[in-house]
C-alpha cells in the first residue's frame, strides 16, 4: 500500500538530529552531546501543580485556545519580559509544544507555489512542514555573516512569491541571536509587504549579556511569535507551546489548531500556569549555569584550534570541521568510532550546514569535560 502514500510525506525525512542520535544510542560508554534538551529537572513547584491538577480531576477538555487563566498569564509574562501586548481572549493560543505552533502557523499562512525564506544552517523542523504545505523553502546563506540573519542578508532573497520569513533567535544550531537594531532593520525592510514573519523565540529566556527583543515590538501586525516552556522551564515532555499573533491572523490559526489537537493537555496547562506566574524567573539560575558551560566549552574549543563563533544564547556551538575533505556525517561517525563522542553532523541543518557539527552543552560540566577531553584526543589522532 506504500504507493498510495502522499508523495509529499514520502519525500520528507526524519530529522537528521534524531537520526544520528538513534544511530549511536545504545553504544557502550558513549558521551552524547547531541540533543538540545535541558538537563535540569522541571522545577518542583511546577511538578506539584501538575500533580494537583490530576488529583483535582482537571482532566477534561479546555477552551481550544487553552484556559483563559493560562492565556492571561502568558499575556502578562511577555508583557513583563519583552514589553509585548497581546489580548488573552483572542491573540494567544496554547499549543502542544512549539512544534505544533509552527505547524499550525505554516498550515494557515502557506499555500502552493509560495516561498519561505529561512537562514541556513537552521533547525530541521521547518522545511518538512513547508513542503507539506506545497510551499518552497529558500535558504539564505548566513555562513559568511557570522551566522547573523540580518536585513542585508534577507533582501536579495525576496521575490514576488515570498510569503514568510522564518526568524529563529537565539538560533538552533548556532546559538546566535539578533540585536534590537538588527530586528528593527528587518521590520523596516518587510513592513507593508504581503509577508509574514514567523519568529521562533523558544530560547528567548536563555540569552546572555543582552535583553531579548521580539521583532513583534516593531512589526506586530505581520508577526507570528512562537514560544513555549520547553527550554525556559525545562518542560520538554510537558508539551506546552505558546503562539502570539494579531486577532485577524490568530482566529484562523485557531481553526487549524482545533482540528489538529482540540486543546493542549489540561494537566500540562495547569503546570504551565504555575511556571508563568510563580515561576516567572525559573529560567534565571539555569541560564547562569548555561553561561558558565558556554564559556568553558568556548575556551576549550578555541584552545583546540576549532573555528567557532561564540553563541549569544541557547545551548549550542556550531563548529567548523578542520578537514574539508570529509563530510560532516563521516566526521561525526569517525568521532563516535574512535573516541565514543556523539555530536550532530552539520548536514542535519540543511545543505548549508555541511562542513560543520553541532555540539550541545545542555549537559553537566562533568559530561562536557569528559566529552571535550575525548574530542581533543580525536583531533590529535
Amino acid at each position: 500500500m506504500e504507493h498510495l502514500i502522499n508523495p509529499k510525506v514520502k519525500n520528507i525525512e526524519i530529522s537528521g538530529i534524531r537520526k544520528f542520535f538513534n544511530l549511536v544510542s545504545g553504544t557502550k560508554d558513549m558521551i552524547s552531546l547531541t540533543i538540545g534538551q535541558p538537563d535540569f529537572p522541571t522545577p518542583d513547584h511546577v511538578k506539584e501543580a501538575g500533580k494537583k491538577a490530576i488529583d483535582e480531576n482537571f482532566t477534561t477538555y479546555t477552551h481550544n485556545a487553552g484556559t483563559l487563566e493560562l492565556r492571561r498569564a502568558a499575556s502578562q509574562f511577555v508583557k513583563i519580559k519583552y514589553g509585548l501586548e497581546y489580548n488573552p481572549d483572542s491573540e494567544i493560543i496554547v499549543t502542544t509544544g512549539a512544534s505544533e505552533a509552527i505547524d499550525i502557523a505554516f498550515r494557515t499562512i502557506l499555500s502552493e507555489d509560495v516561498e519561505v525564506i529561512l537562514p541556513g544552517p537552521v533547525y530541521p523542523g521547518y522545511e518538512p512542514i513547508i513542503r507539506l504545505c506545497g510551499a518552497t523553502p529558500v535558504y539564505a546563506d548566513i555562513r559568511p555573516h557570522d551566522f547573523r540573519f540580518t536585513a542585508d542578508v534577507i533582501k536579495p532573497y525576496l521575490t514576488d512569491k515570498t510569503r514568510c520569513i522564518v526568524l529563529p533567535y537565539p538560533s538552533n544550531p548556532t546559538g546566535v541571536s539578533l540585536t534590537k537594531n538588527e530586528l528593527e532593520a528587518i521590520a523596516t525592510l518587510i513592513r507593508g509587504k504581503d509577508i509574514f514573519i514567523l519568529a521562533d523565540e523558544i530560547y528567548s529566556e536563555l540569552i546572555y549579556q543582552q535583553q531579548h527583543t521580539s521583532i513583534a515590538t516593531f512589526l506586530r501586525e505581520q508577526t507570528i511569535v512562537i514560544n513555549g516552556l520547553s527550554k525556559s522551564h525545562s518542560m520538554t515532555g510537558w508539551r506546552i507551546g505558546l503562539l502570539f499573533a494579531p486577532e485577524d491572523i490568530s482566529k484562523h490559526i485557531l481553526k487549524v489548531h482545533q482540528y489538529n489537537v482540540t486543546c493542549a493537555t489540561t494537566i500540562s496547562q495547569a503546570a504551565a500556569l504555575e511556571a508563568l506566574t510563580i515561576g516567572i524567573d525559573d529560567a534565571l539560575p539555569m541560564k547562569d549555569e548555561y553561561e558558565k558551560r558556554r564559556n568553558y566549552v568556548y575556551h576549550r574549543l578555541v584552545e583546540m584550534g576549532f573555528e567557532v563563533i561564540k553563541p549569544d544564547g541557547a545551548f549550542y556551538f556550531f563548529i567548523k570541521i578542520p578537514n574539508s575533505d570529509i563530510t560532516s556525517m563521516n566526521y561525526c561517525l569517525s568521532m563516535v568510532d574512535k573516541v565514543k563522542v556523539a555530536v550532530v553532523p552539520g548536514s542535519a541543518f540543511s545543505t548549508l550546514g555541511e562542513g560543520y557539527f553541532r555540539l550541545s552543552y545542555a549537559y553537566s560540566m562533568d559530561t562536557l569535560t569528559e566529552g571535550l577531553n575525548r574530542i581533543e584526543q580525536f583531533i590529535k589522532l
